[in-house]
């Protein structure tokens, strides 16, 4: 049976658009043990306290929670462990460059499946000031009645 480019988004973490300024983003393998893949394809995870760093020229996720399998005795594994992502030696290094001297993190955006293996959407982030926060929720909510004026006008 062959495998399909579909791609199923497993979890997303919605607060890291409100908390930073994506500069730009990046696709990253993950390197899992098969009851956290498991499951993940029952969606018991969550990336909300999770961020991404560098080890001897390495990423690892840091605080990604996948739940125990259900059905998974010993195989199962410490639900916070790290986890290895893989990417090329190149963009590994020019993202070690950029955090180290332009001061911006690198977080986890989103994890999906893309043609049954599962993939992370890592991004690099500038963190926003509180007052940055509030100018995004001042647009928001301006956009946001200028749609519900022009429907009740229609």
């Amino acid at each position: 049976m062959a495998k399909s480019n579909e791609i199923k988004i497993i979890s997303k973490n919605r607060r890291a658009r409100h908390d930073y300024n994506i500069v730009e983003t990046y696709e990253a393998g993950v390197v899992l043990t098969g009851t956290e893949v498991k499951s993940l394809r029952l969606g018991n995870t969550s990336l909300s306290e999770s961020y991404i760093t560098v080890m001897n020229g390495e990423l690892f996720v840091i605080g990604w929670h996948i739940a125990p399998y259900e059905q998974g005795n010993r195989e199962n594994v410490d639900s916070l462990r790290r986890r290895k992502l893989l990417m090329h030696k190149k963009e590994i290094h020019r993202l070690m460059g950029q955090v180290q001297q332009e001061g911006l993190s690198l977080i986890p955006l989103s994890v999906y499946f893309s043609r049954g293996y599962v993939k992370m959407e890592v991004a690099l982030a500038k963190g926003k000031k509180l007052y940055d926060k509030r100018e995004t929720k001042k647009k928001q909510d301006q956009e946001r009645q200028i749609r519900s004026r022009l429907r009740r006008d229609y």
